[in-house]
């Protein structure tokens, strides 16, 4: 296992704005294919009452898209000062190109941008924010667009019942800005602990392993799943969660000099209600201090942090800065926490959205 620290500075998030899918899906449709007392036991642990899932042609661009758009329309940023784009995702548009290529011409950006994508997911806004956070501090490059997001339920096997009531869809766009002062900084920690990487998985559907079934077969009660589904062992990334990620937070927290007291956000990856609560305990932050959205739009991977921040600093009668402590962890296995501070009026209200993109779409027939 390996772990990366240090101070990031001269670097502020401008604005976040996030958008999932207004197709709603409430436990009770889960009813008919798992039953009534295992839809209560999952929602039991999990927390997630409802979620957003995506149109059948709706992508993490599409959502992504949206989120950037009323970034700009809401004057937050102007086109043609956005000097570098990062897509981060798990569920991209194409395997190639990178879907940065696709939104940059979407959104419509000057040539003179950088443009890439990161492939990573539950702690993947946080190390998202580390990279356009340092490149923001390079020459000649002084507003970031960190976009991203999620159709992970298009890899999940309705027939699944340890993952088909647990995931939600969402997309994001963040700016971040070069200060130019050396009064903002970032305390961050990073970790990665490779040898788990079968723990959350997709095993068919790239290079690996290009000939997996496409059949839906048993894997265990309840469980039915192809080999392009994903497969999460849930006791595996529970017990890595909680030797992990409590130690990095607190680690963090003593190197910027912050106590539980000081803090006033911890925004935790949704992963699921149970081990939201266990973290809060760890750590000594009370649940008061940790927002909780996966109720409502269920495990979202790389949206859910932004997607937590905004629907709880947007309109929010708190004008005064934030000290909040961000923490990302799960596939890969990885973890990554950062500590800023943030102005409530930087997030924008979650909005909802049925946006898809046709033009430039491939047809075939």
């Amino acid at each position: 296992m390996s772990a990366a620290s240090g101070i990031l500075s001269n670097v502020e998030i401008r604005a976040i704005s996030c958008a999932v899918p207004d197709n709603l899906v409430g436990n009770e449709q889960f009813v008919g294919s798992f039953g009534v007392e295992v839809v209560e036991k999952s929602a039991k642990m999990t927390g997630v009452t409802r979620r957003c899932i995506s149109l059948p042609e709706q992508t993490a661009s599409d959502l992504s898209y949206v989120a950037a758009k009323r970034l700009f329309d809401e004057g937050r940023a102007e086109r043609d000062e956005i000097d570098a784009l990062i897509f981060v995702s798990q569920t991209p548009d194409y395997v190639c190109p990178a879907t940065a290529c696709v939104l940059h011409h979407r959104l419509g950006l000057k040539k003179e941008c950088l443009s890439f994508d990161i492939n990573l997911g539950c702690s993947g806004f946080v190390y998202g924010l580390f990279v356009a956070g340092s490149i923001c501090r390079q020459e000649g490059i002084r507003n970031v667009l960190l976009c991203g997001g999620d159709t992970i339920t298009k890899l999940i096997s309705p027939e699944d019942k340890s993952s088909a009531m647990l995931f939600g869809d969402g997309g994001f766009a963040t700016l971040l800005a070069s200060t130019g002062e050396n009064n903002n900084s970032w305390n961050y920690l990073f970790g990665t602990d490779g040898s788990g990487y079968k723990a959350i998985i997709a095993p068919s559907g790239a290079q690996r392993n290009k000939d997996g079934s496409r059949e839906i077969r048993e894997s265990g009660e309840g469980i039915r799943r192809s080999d392009y589904d994903l497969f999460m062992d849930g006791m595996e990334v529970f017990n890595f969660t909680i030797s992990e990620v409590p130690s990095a937070i607190k680690r963090l927290m003593g190197q910027a000099g912050h106590t539980p007291e000081d803090t006033d956000l911890l925004v935790l990856h949704q992963a699921n209600l149970f081990i939201l609560k266990q973290i809060s305990k760890m750590t000594k932050l009370p649940m008061e201090k940790v927002p909780v959205t996966i109720d409502r739009f269920g495990n979202t991977s790389v949206s859910s942090i932004p997607l937590t921040l905004c629907d709880t600093l947007a309109d929010s009668a708190i004008i005064t800065p934030r000290r909040v402590v961000l923490a990302g962890f799960g596939v890969g296995l990885s973890w990554g926490v950062i500590s800023l501070t943030i102005n409530p009026e930087c997030c924008i209200s979650v909005f909802y959205s049925s946006d898809v993109y046709i033009e430039g779409a491939l047809h075939h027939g």
